[in-house]
C-alpha cells in the first residue's frame, strides 16, 4: 500500500506530493524538520518536538504554517492514514515558493509535509556488541550567529561526515569543531562516562539538542546518577570508560571502538545498559504499557 503524504492541507499518496523547484527548502535548506518515534500508535514526547521546532522557527524568522495544535492533529492524522502501529514521523516545514534569491518575501506562504514510515529496527548485534564510531575532526559548522543549534534541512556537512564515517567502516560520524571540540554525530548526541561521570557536550552553536538527550539526561537526575554537560575533547572520548549514542530512532546505542581504539572493556557499560532499561520504562509508562 502506497503511503499516504500530508502536503499544505492535503493528504496525497506520496507518488503525488510534489514541492515547487522554487521551494525555498528545495533551493536553499530554508526550513526545518522533526524527526519522531511513534510505538503502539503514541508519538513519544511530542511536546519536546513541538517546542524544539518552535524555536526553530523563531530563530529563522519564520511563522508556522498551523497552530501547535493543529500541527499534533495532522500528525496523528497522516499516522492513521497509515499502516502500522510503530513508525517515524517527518514533519518538514520550509519557508515555501518564492522569487530566487536570498533574501525572502515577507508574503510567503510557508509549505508544511508530513510523511510516516515505518519503522526498522538497527542490527540487534549493535546493542549487544556496542558499534564502531569515527571522529571527523573540522566538520561541525554552526548556522551564522546563532547560540543556540537547530534542527534545520541544511544537512551538508553531516552528510559529508557520515560519508566519511562510512569510508572508514563505522556506523556514525563524530563531528568535531575547529577547537577540537567534540560536538555531535551527524544524526545523534554522544554521551561519555569516565569513573562513573555522564558526561556530554553542552547545547551551544554546534550541538543540537536532541529529544532523547533531554530524555536521557533527566532519566540519569532520576537515578542519581551525576552528569555534566560541559566541553568534551577528542582525547576526553578515546579515555572514556563508556560511550553511547542516541537519537530518536537509535535510543540509546552503546559505542565500544573510537576511531579503532576500543572502549573500556570493550563491551557495553554498566551505565549504558542501565540507562537502557530506564529509557524502554520510559516509554512503556508514556504509551501506557
Amino acid at each position: 500500500m502506497e503511503p499516504i503524504v500530508y502536503l499544505n492541507g492535503e493528504f496525497v499518496p506520496l507518488s503525488q506530493a510534489k514541492v515547487s523547484i522554487l521551494d525555498r527548502g528545495f533551493c536553499y535548506g530554508d526550513a526545518l524538520f522533526e524527526t519522531m518515534r511513534v510505538y503502539s500508535g503514541k508519538i513519544f514526547r511530542l511536546d519536546l518536538h513541538l517546542d524544539r521546532l518552535e524555536r526553530g522557527a523563531e530563530s529563522l524568522f519564520l511563522k508556522l504554517p498551523e497552530t501547535r495544535e493543529r500541527i499534533e492533529k495532522i500528525l496523528y492524522q497522516t499516522f492513521n492514514r497509515n499502516q502500522g502501529a510503530d513508525a517515524v514521523i517527518r514533519l518538514t516545514i520550509s519557508r515555501g515558493e518564492g522569487i530566487p534569491g536570498k533574501l525572502w518575501q515577507e508574503d510567503t506562504t510557508p509549505a508544511l509535509s508530513v510523511y510516516v514510515r515505518p519503522y526498522i529496527s538497527p542490527p540487534h548485534e549493535w546493542y549487544q556488541n556496542g558499534v564502531s564510531v569515527s571522529l571527523i575532526p573540522d566538520s561541525a559548522s554552526k548556522l551564522g550567529n546563532l547560540q543556540r543549534q537547530i534542527k534545520s534541512a541544511n544537512y551538508v556537512s553531516s552528510i559529508l561526515a557520515r560519508k566519511q564515517a562510512e569510508d572508514l567502516k563505522s556506523v556514525e560520524g563524530i563531528m568535531v569543531n575547529d577547537q577540537g571540540e567534540v560536538c555531535d554525530g551527524t544524526i545523534s548526541n554522544i554521551f561519555m562516562v569516565k569513573e562513573n561521570l555522564l558526561s556530554t557536550p553542552a547545547i551551544n552553536s554546534y550541538v543540537l539538542g536532541g529529544v532523547t538527550r533531554q530524555v536521557v539526561l533527566k532519566l540519569a537526575a532520576q537515578t542519581g546518577t551525576v552528569c555534566k554537560e560541559t566541553s568534551i575533547s577528542a582525547d576526553d572520548v578515546l579515555q572514556g570508560d563508556e560511550v553511547f549514542l542516541t537519537n530518536t530512532g537509535w535510543e540509546i546505542l552503546p559505542v565500544t571502538r573510537v576511531d579503532g581504539k576500543t572502549v573500556g572493556s570493550g563491551q557495553p557499560g554498566p551505565l549504558t545498559q542501565a540507562l537502557q532499561r530506564e529509557f524502554r520504562k520510559c516509554v512503556d509508562a508514556e504509551i501506557g504499557k
